[in-house]
């Protein structure tokens, strides 16, 4: 399958693309020959292969989940450079 440039202008209108038109020759080489690189894949017998729900024989290895006792709220406030009562004061980023 080949892009002309008119199918490539409707493409790049469609994606809401826009390019500089001296480029336009070398996006529809390399958009070409994704293309063919694409119809090389799709002439590779696959029918002795069989599907892959995974693409590794690696398993997760998962921690167990304990339940452990959180920071409290005066702890966690202790270290704080800039504290308001019960609450964490940081520098205004917005006006």
């Amino acid at each position: 399958m080949k892009v002309d440039k008119e199918t490539l202008q409707k493409i790049a209108h469609l994606s809401r693309l826009g390019f500089d038109p001296t480029e336009e020759e070398k996006i529809l080489q390399d958009f070409n020959s994704v293309l063919e690189w694409i119809d090389q894949l799709q002439k590779i017998d696959t029918s002795h292969v069989d599907p892959l729900i995974h693409l590794s024989e690696e398993k997760n290895n998962f921690r167990d989940d304990n339940i452990k006792p959180s920071l409290d709220h005066h702890k966690g406030l202790q270290n704080a450079p800039k504290k308001d009562s019960d609450y964490f004061r940081v520098p205004k980023l917005l006006d």
